[in-house]
């Protein structure tokens, strides 16, 4: 398939992604400026915080606050990010989260090691918990995410045939409880994926499941976001996780200086499909100041190209 879709729908994580990611706590105030801005952009899906242990996230543990303070808008939701029952009762509890539920496995073994204390193997068997617990809340499954779906920094290269794997598993749990599976993300958690490799892994994922629609989690880490952002859209990709200005990261990457780049930039990756002719629903220059307010509350400058150099005029 080589035709660009008419339109693709973005997923915003900057405000979850980005403010967990740094080592400093900013003010609430300003954070609920930014998601305040963003709700503005004509975004529809904004990922506010995460309900995680205060004490090794310090930085999201005003979270049920920040929910509560935000100005919510009909037809743009506010979601939050869960990794135990814990934080999944934390947010039930809190006002103004949508709540939306997603299940998280790995193509890395080492990697889902480090990064939640299991094997990939136990993974699986922790999230099919998650198919209950979300049916007794009333909450609908939306998608499923394989992480480290190109590549890991602790294992090396990551086969097409683990991510088929992963994928065919989690597609038969779904199966047998009665679950949809509307949509099944690959997440380059570390930044390892191409072009080449795009378009392996979506073919793959397309021949299992050809009725679902397929997702992309980029990071940016050696600079292939942009370029593999268009080989997806080559391929009919129209679902894009994005992060505000290139925030946030991965601080269990491996990498030599200990954390990923950010994810690929949402002003950049809008700017680039309309050029296209693409249609996103989104305000581009309403949000790129919502980019160079984060840049601002940061204060430090931020990956975003559009933000730096603004959009191109229109004839």
């Amino acid at each position: 398939m080589s035709d660009l879709p008419g339109r693709i729908d973005i997923h915003e994580e900057g405000p979850r992604e980005g403010f967990q990611f740094e080592k400093t706590i900013y003010p609430i105030e300003q954070r609920v400026a930014l998601v305040d801005a963003l709700t503005e952009t004509g975004l529809k899906d904004i990922q506010v915080a995460s309900f995680v242990n205060p004490k090794l996230v310090p930085q999201m543990a005003d979270a049920a606050e920040l929910f509560g303070r935000i100005r919510k808008k009909p037809g743009v939701r506010h979601t939050a990010l869960w990794l135990n029952e814990r934080g999944f009762e934390q947010a039930i509890a809190a006002p103004g989260v949508d709540l939306a539920g997603k299940l998280l496995f790995y193509a890395s073994d080492p990697f889902s090691r480090q990064n939640n204390g299991c094997s990939r193997e136990e993974m699986r068997h922790r999230q099919a918990g998650w198919l209950p617990r979300y049916e007794a809340a009333g909450i609908a499954v939306e998608a499923a995410y394989v992480m480290t779906a190109f590549g890991c920094n602790l294992q090396g290269e990551v086969p097409v045939s683990a991510v088929r794997e992963e994928v065919r598993w989690v597609a038969e749990l779904c199966r047998e409880a009665g679950a949809p599976l509307p949509a099944i993300y690959l997440a380059d958690t570390v930044g390892w994926a191409t072009p080449l490799s795009i378009e392996r892994r979506i073919g793959a994922v397309r021949e299992l499941l050809p009725d679902a629609r397929i997702g992309l989690h980029l990071h940016d880490t050696r600079g292939t976001a942009p370029a593999s952002f268009y080989a997806a859209l080559r391929m009919g990709v129209t679902l894009f996780d994005g992060s505000l200005a290139g925030l946030g990261g991965c601080p269990f990457a491996g990498h030599g200086q200990g954390a990923a780049a950010g994810n690929i930039c949402t002003e950049d990756m809008v700017f680039m499909a309309h050029e296209m002719g693409i249609e996103t629903g989104i305000d581009l220059e309403r949000l790129i100041e919502a980019a160079r307010m984060a840049e601002r509350i940061i204060g430090r400058p931020l990956a975003g190209r559009v933000m730096h150099s603004e959009s191109l005029p229109r004839r």
